[in-house]
């Protein structure tokens, strides 16, 4: 039986003993092999479809993982995990027990850094490329960064310190992956990329400017020269003045001239740049026509395609949020949407399209979402940040000192709160409630379902000052939400259910399961609604005809809203046994969010299980 060139793959060593002639039907293999394990597991597809030929070219041309790769983001990294002997692997991919969408170091030694937030691969490259030179060790470094991490400031802070730092190799890779090839792409600018990355091309440079250091205004008018030149017929200059030596753009779907590219640029080393432009879903038409639609699928029959349900289900968080964004833009002119890159995910397109001039993307650029939104705020305008819950760690400054400090009126929709699922511990919504809790002036509401998240909107939203409300991934129980546009108070709580001895007090979905678990203990069952400022009123109530106190929350126990229950007990000099239960102090891995959950104790069953075991060990 004929073996598949594929098959022969373990290792990237592997991938080099092949003739350079072979590897175009090594992509269309790997390419197929991809369509069809996405489409079983789900997972990131077209940005993968996209770097088949430029992965394999890099693994060809540089000794991995001796060479250090490093891929921005990492969610195009499926076909770099294959190539590095996890192909049998992907069966499990983003599952529990399986391996991550992301590179991870624990996972394989290929994974030279790990990623999964934007724009942090050539600042690790740099310095894996300053302690290769210290250590005496002549390797290479490279980085692959999409266009759009090239948006985000710390991508070019890294640059900007590369440029002064000497005998370095690093070659950052910038992946330019439009939904078509540009202009620019052609015989004329091969020609260019060959010329501009070759030896003979560095050594006249070089010589030129040896010469003219002698006659400085001619070496002058020589550098504005060069520059013009290549600045007609690509963005050379400003990567350039950087100090890194610009190839490109040349086409990342053609092995022919990617290959003998990055040769030249491995032979050259030092600081070099190299744009390829590739296309998001090569190679699967459905996937090109609409790479959105195919980003990050579920599973999928890939000759059908993807299909929309025949029954509509439950509406997400995100769903309940865009419509209520709409609603209020509605009544409100002063109303400004932002989001750093997240339109679809957070659930702006119907805003963006009904109040295009009120809609701002910012790109990835979450420090700079946070003061736009403050300068907003200055002039009188009502901006409300739609932010995933781990993308705001990368604004806490700006929140803090633009935002909190002056009181400023911005609210923070925190979408993916808690547990996220398949993309696991990197994108975690595990934090925001410890720190954001720190923060004078800030309100941080917990809706326990739809109706509540459209209460709490409103209410964070009508509140002069920064305020946030925090949401999870996918669909709750089913409430209706409702149109109202009316808030509730601040600082209230409210009573689901009255019981004896026990007060469960809940801070946001964990409510429907903790209903359960009251029942069964004849417990009190609180929807706390906010953490802060937490209602105390109630506390004091509650202490006064309850012997035991329970606080839940899907966010980390240190520091969250259960820890705040606790300081206002010991502040009120308050005795009493309180269980806290949430998110453990650890990085929670991917898998399914229900499962996860049940793992960890927060479903009907595991709530009352520890509640009952509390109680016991208090009683013997």
């Amino acid at each position: 039986m004929m073996t598949s060139l594929l098959e022969q793959i373990e290792s990237p060593a592997d991938l080099r003993r092949l003739d350079r002639s072979e590897l175009k039907g090594l992509a269309t293999e790997l390419r197929a092999f991809l369509l069809e394990s996405v489409s079983h597991t789900g997972g990131h597809l077209s940005s993968n479809l996209g770097v088949v030929e430029l992965t394999l070219a890099l693994h060809y041309v540089f000794h991995t993982p001796e060479d250090r790769l490093v891929w921005d983001v990492g969610h195009q990294s499926y076909p770099h995990k294959i190539l590095t002997g996890r192909r049998e692997a992907m069966a499990g991919l983003r599952q529990a027990g399986g391996i991550s969408g992301f590179p991870k170091r624990s996972e394989s030694p290929y994974d030279a850094f790990g990623t999964a937030h934007s724009s942090t691969s050539i600042s690790a490259a740099l310095g894996m490329a300053v302690a290769a030179r210290n250590a005496g060790i002549a390797r290479q470094n490279i980085a692959v960064i999409g266009d759009g991490a090239m948006t985000a400031g710390m991508a070019f802070e890294a640059l900007n310190n590369a440029g002064v730092i000497p005998d370095i190799n690093l070659l950052v890779v910038l992946n330019d992956n439009d939904m078509s090839i540009s202009p620019p792409v052609g015989a004329l600018n091969y020609y260019f990329a060959r010329l501009m990355s070759g030896r003979f091309y560095a050594r006249a440079k070089n010589m030129g400017k040896a010469m003219l250091q002698h006659v400085p205004p001619v070496l002058e008018l020589a550098r504005k020269l060069e520059g013009h030149a290549k600045g007609m017929l690509s963005p050379a200059t400003l990567f350039e003045e950087l100090g890194f030596n610009y190839v490109g753009p040349i086409d990342g779907h053609d092995l022919s001239v990617l290959i003998p590219t990055l040769e030249n640029l491995r032979e050259l080393g030092g600081l070099q740049f190299l744009h390829v432009v590739t296309r998001k879903g090569q190679g699967y038409k459905l996937a090109e026509a609409d790479p959105v639609l195919y980003h990050g699928p579920g599973r999928f029959d890939p000759l059908v395609g993807i299909q929309k349900p025949k029954t509509p289900g439950r509406k997400t968080f995100s769903q309940v949020f865009g419509q209520w964004l709409c609603d209020m833009a509605q009544a409100d002119a002063h109303l400004v949407g932002i989001t750093p890159a997240m339109r679809e995910g957070s659930g702006l397109v119907e805003f963006e399209r009904r109040f295009p001039e009120r809609y701002f993307d910012v790109g990835i650029a979450e420090q700079h979402a946070v003061t736009f939104a403050a300068g907003l705020a200055c002039e009188g305008c009502k901006p409300v940040v739609a932010i995933y819950s781990t993308f705001l760690q990368r604004g806490y400054d700006q929140l803090i000192h633009d935002v909190a400090l002056q009181n400023l009126d911005v609210t923070f929709a925190l979408d993916r709160a808690g547990i996220v699922g398949a993309d696991g511990a990197t994108h975690a919504g595990n934090y925001d409630i410890a720190y954001l809790r720190c923060i004078p002036h800030m309100v941080i509401a917990t809706p326990s379902d739809e109706h509540e998240a459209r209460l709490l909107l409103n209410t964070c939203y009508l509140h002069p000052g920064p305020a946030s409300v925090r949401y999870p991934r996918g669909a709750g129980c089913g409430a209706d939400p409702g149109d109202t546009l009316e808030p509730v108070a601040i600082g209230r709580a409210v009573v689901r259910r009255r019981g004896k001895k026990i007060a469960v007090l809940v801070f946001g979905t964990l409510l429907a399961e903790a209903a359960k678990a009251a029942q069964a203990l004849d417990a009190t069952l609180v929807d706390m609604r906010f953490v802060k400022p937490l209602d105390t009123a109630l506390l004091d109530e509650l202490l006064q005809s309850h012997e035991w106190f329970v606080t839940l929350e899907e966010a980390a126990i240190m520091g969250g809203a259960g820890s705040a229950v606790v300081e206002y007990f010991n502040q009120v000099a308050a005795v009493c046994p309180v269980l806290q239960l949430g998110l453990p102090d650890e990085f929670i891995d991917h898998g399914d969010q229900k499962v996860i959950l049940s793992g960890l104790g927060l479903d009907a069953q595991g709530i009352e299980a520890s509640i009952r075991e509390r109680l016991n060990r208090t009683i013997s």
